[in-house]
């Protein structure tokens, strides 16, 4: 097969190899790890050991030395998991909790969190929203007051995924009082006396841990700020480019397995006579999921070609979140009605996969935020 730029033959030598990983390790279990709503803290330790939790680090941290389309590799990759949850707890780990480390963290911190992060021996999470903060960041409410040494942590996180098996919480805090943007700070928070957790019950992505986290007076050393004081909304903004082209690519990666899954059922199952994949109407629909599948994947592999490139890609990887968190919804839909009543089955991938897709257009920045961006990007 031809390259597919940005790729070269070293990253597509790097998806077999994962790709063969997550085949023999991770989706044989996808089933019981949705029906016991958890995948297993190991499953972090299997891929340091293959070298996958570091791929964008540097190798004096443990990391591979790669780049962020080795990590775009992965990505995609994982949604051949066939668990959501699993995925996103994974992608939680290496996408969203420790780029800010990497990025803002000093030596000493990049030692004590990034080191064991990337040897699968510490599992990180990002706090940010909040029950009364989601998107409007400036309404975050969790305080972080000063002491001797240190600071005070008092106030409430939710949606937080891996929030349950997290040992330290990249938490987002108002260290004054000033109102808006301003007076945002990032403490690095490890799991210890008043930091409880409390699992929420999802729609899907059932085996990965999506917890409330509250914070009781908990004391956090000087040397746990992450950044600049007080600066923290330029952290947060940071991320957002990567978290949300890390979705697209995922999603990208779910709707071509979907599709490839549906179009083998397509074949093989008979109705009329012949094979549903003869009749004109599923034959036609799986042509306009196929290019579904496409147009996504170009819409993304262009914003992250101008991302790695060093462009400010705002509009294409907004446009690409945007497009692909609903295509990929729409197209799971689609795929459950090809299977018929199977399809709404447990037993089936399909069903899970259905509900899974419809975080996409929420998580991330939900749809009406990524239009509102293109708003203002477009001078509307």
């Amino acid at each position: 097969m031809a390259l597919t730029p940005p790729f070269t033959e070293e990253h597509d030598e790097l998806r077999a190899s994962a790709r063969g990983f997550i085949e023999r390790e991770l989706t044989p279990h996808a089933q019981r790890w949705e029906e016991e709503r958890w995948f297993p803290d190991e499953v972090f330790g299997k891929l340091a050991a293959q070298g996958l939790l570091g791929l964008k680090y540097p190798e004096r941290y443990g990391g591979q030395g790669g780049d962020y389309l080795h990590e775009a590799v992965l990505t995609e990759e994982l949604a051949r998991t066939g668990s959501g949850g699993t995925a996103a707890g994974i992608g939680a780990h290496i996408n969203i909790a420790t780029p800010p480390i990497w990025k803002f963290g000093t030596e000493e911190q990049k030692q004590r969190y990034l080191v064991p992060a990337i040897q699968g021996e510490r599992i990180g999470a990002l706090g940010i929203t909040e029950p009364g903060a989601g998107s409007d960041v400036a309404a975050l409410s969790t305080r972080a007051e000063r002491v001797d040494a240190g600071w005070v942590v008092n106030g409430e996180k939710t949606y937080i995924t891996n929030g349950v098996r997290a040992h330290f919480i990249v938490t987002a805090v108002k260290t004054s009082k000033d109102g808006g943007h301003h007076g945002i700070s990032f403490l690095i928070v490890d799991r210890g006396e008043g930091v409880t957790s409390s699992k929420l019950e999802k729609l899907g992505w059932h085996a990965s841990d999506t917890a409330t986290i509250a914070f009781e007076d908990v004391f956090v050393p000087e040397e746990n700020l992450l950044g600049e004081l007080n600066e923290g909304f330029k952290l947060i903004m940071a991320n957002f480019q990567w978290e949300r082209l890390a979705m697209a690519l995922g999603a990208v990666g779910a709707m071509q397995l979907a599709w490839e899954r549906t179009a083998e059922f397509a074949r093989e199952r008979q109705a009329f006579g012949r094979p549903l994949s003869g009749h004109q109407a599923i034959r036609h629909k799986l042509a306009d999921l196929a290019t579904s599948v496409y147009t996504c994947r170009c819409v993304t592999y262009d914003a992250l070609r101008r991302f790695v490139d060093g462009e400010d890609p705002l509009r294409e990887v907004t446009m690409a979140k945007l497009l692909t968190q609903r295509a990929s919804f729409e197209l799971m839909d689609e795929c459950l009605q090809i299977h018929g009543g199977a399809g709404y089955m447990r037993e089936y991938w399909v069903e899970r996969a259905a509900r899974d897709a419809r975080l996409g257009p929420i998580g991330g920045g939900s749809d009406e935020i990524m239009r509102e961006i293109l708003g203002r990007v477009l001078a509307l």
